[in-house]
């Protein structure tokens, strides 16, 4: 068990939404110190939390190589991550959160081959979708193998939906809203087993604010075409401006369900149901995040490198406590 006096010095890289999460999560935290954030931006103009937080530029990140323990990552999984995940697995023991689940694959084999090779130990995709619910799908699987399970997402603001929409080339702000259809969950909880497509769970919602000039239409279109985002589902694209999506569209709840609906014989139906109701999207992410750094950390001290998702990580590992407070207090 890590003590105080020699806590897990964490970095982070990035400095959004997540970011500023993951420096309030370590505030939570007495196991843990944030050693530094290393930013793209201007250090001088960044504004942390914690006026004594240091802000490092990211370019002189290689030269602290043996001053941190764990990296955390917070930037896009769109175009930060991808590219980030690897270089810095070569060298540093790094947690993120990518969550294009359809290339989950290839981001794992490009920051396995990186972290392999420089003997660190990467953890990727952790959050809470990647990440908790993954967890509960697999339980639910092993448990009630003779079943079809479920997810459901929102009503809340997708972090990663609303950074591709941000991309989008004429956009100059936007979020966007993950709506689960309510009828179908209830089919589910009932025991049923329905065979639901994706637009039948879910539908998205989308607030946008063109740049000076911008095509609206091809905004639009290409919003509802982008592939792993938003082309399997209804989405809907509602144009605003700058001071609505100021006035209403700040806060950051989101959540969701996962659901297994099973039979262990065939007159017992068998459902369990997970869930998550958040106020705030990206601080709970972050506080996944800092809890993965932790077992990051105590498996390098292992020997176990490579890269590694939430599906490899004993539970206790998670948990400040040593194993003998877990077996008193929560077995």
């Amino acid at each position: 068990m890590q003590s105080k006096e020699n806590p897990i010095r964490i970095g982070v890289v990035g400095y959004g939404n997540l970011g500023r999460g993951v420096e309030a999560a370590i505030g939570k935290n007495s196991d843990m110190v944030l050693t530094g954030i290393f930013t793209r931006r201007d250090p001088s103009q960044l504004k942390p939390l914690h006026a004594a937080t240091p802000v490092h530029a990211l370019d002189s990140l290689a030269a602290r190589k043996g001053e941190l323990d764990v990296l955390i990552l917070c930037g896009g999984s769109k175009d930060d991550l991808p590219n980030q995940s690897p270089e810095l697995a070569a060298h540093f023991n790094i947690v993120d959160s990518f969550d294009t689940h359809a290339r989950i694959p290839e981001h794992f084999a490009a920051v396995d081959k990186a972290a392999t090779a420089g003997q660190t130990t990467a953890l990727i995709s952790a959050g809470w979708d990647p990440g908790m619910f993954s967890i509960n799908r697999v339980m639910g699987e092993a448990l009630l193998p003779d079943g079809a399970t479920y997810t459901f997402w929102g009503k809340g603001l997708s972090q990663g939906h609303s950074d591709a929409v941000r991309r989008v080339p004429g956009v100059a702000g936007g979020v966007q809203y993950t709506i689960p259809a309510m009828e179908a969950i209830e089919k589910v909880r009932s025991g049923e087993r329905p065979q639901l497509s994706t637009r039948e769970k879910h539908t998205r919602e989308c607030f946008v604010v063109l740049e000076q000039g911008a095509d609206a239409e091809a905004v639009r279109k290409t919003i509802v075409e982008m592939p792993h985002y938003f082309e399997e589902y209804n989405t809907t694209v509602n144009f605003i401006t700058a001071e609505a999506l100021q006035r209403d569209h700040q806060a950051m709840p989101h959540g969701g369900f996962v659901i297994r609906s099973g039979n262990t014989s065939d007159a017992a139906r068998q459902v369990i149901e997970y869930r998550l109701q958040l106020d705030s999207n990206p601080e709970f992410t972050s506080s996944v995040l800092v809890a993965y750094a932790r077992a990051v950390h105590r498996m390098h001290q292992l020997g176990q490198t490579g890269c590694k998702t939430v599906f490899d990580v004993a539970p206790g590992l998670l948990s400040p406590k040593s194993a003998e407070q877990l077996r008193a207090e929560l077995l």
